[in-house]
């Protein structure tokens, strides 16, 4: 099947990583959908693909609303009859307070978005790619840097990625039998507006602020894209792209 013929879904597509994946997918002829929060930063993202007309698909989707998602995945059926790759990318995180002083909600926000939503939707491609001829597909879930390693007052962000990096483990195996490949890309210090900060810098182990390296999240979506590209007898289970001389390796 070529790239013309497939259908791939990003969630968070509205803004940073999402949008640079949902971009880069387009620009290799995927037909796209586009799942977030907003619909204006959906359309926004829409805005800035050249030749796109006709394939794409705008869903404003709070993935942490099984509803939501469930309407999702009605409207890729209702639009494009199948789905091909899922790139499981929209998460949020809390304060970076200690986490004495987090509240229950903060907590269950960041758990419903990051851990609840990737299952969510997982099982929704799940169901469509095991009915759908011909049957199979991949599933790309974003982890983190933080699926490894944690920051300083981080420990709902860093749960829900210890547990993404779970989650891939099961679906791949139980993916096995549909000819669905389930992969992890992690991500260290890609530029984006939420990472910008790090140019100022941030908060380490040790009490140190310091500023940390950051790459151009085009390599992000260059290695989603090469992922997706793979032949389903082929998954790459986990990748980590990072900008190169951020703290990571010997963190702590």
């Amino acid at each position: 099947m070529s790239t013309n013929d497939k259908v791939a879904l990003v969630t968070g597509a509205g803004s940073g990583i999402g949008r640079a994946v949902a971009l880069a997918f387009l620009e290799a002829g995927y037909r796209v959908v586009l799942a977030g929060r907003r619909r204006d930063a959906l359309e926004a993202t829409v805005a800035q693909a050249a030749g796109a007309a006709g394939r794409t698909l705008a869903v404003p989707t709070d993935v942490g609303d099984p509803r939501a998602v469930a309407a999702l995945f009605e409207a890729i059926g209702a639009s494009f009859g199948r789905l091909d790759v899922l790139f499981n990318n929209a998460g949020t995180g809390a304060p970076a307070v200690p986490l004495e002083e987090l509240t229950a909600e903060q907590w269950t926000r960041v758990v419903d978005a990051n851990l609840s939503g990737s299952f969510y939707c997982l099982q929704g491609a799940f169901r469509m790619m095991k009915s759908q001829q011909p049957m199979g597909g991949r599933i790309i879930n974003n982890g983190s840097i933080s699926a490894h390693a944690p920051r300083p007052n981080s420990a709902p962000y860093t749960a829900t990625k210890h547990a993404i990096t779970g989650l891939t483990k099961a679906a791949s195996l139980d993916g096995r039998k549909y000819d669905i490949a389930v992969g992890q890309i992690d991500i260290g210090n890609a530029l984006t507006e939420l990472s910008s900060k790090f140019a100022q810098g941030v908060p380490q182990a040790d009490g140190r602020v310091a500023v940390e390296p950051l790459m151009d999240v085009a390599h992000v979506a260059q290695a989603v894209l090469h992922m997706a590209s793979l032949p389903l007898d082929t998954n790459v289970l986990f990748m980590t792209v990072m900008a190169t001389k951020m703290p990571y390796v010997g963190r702590g």
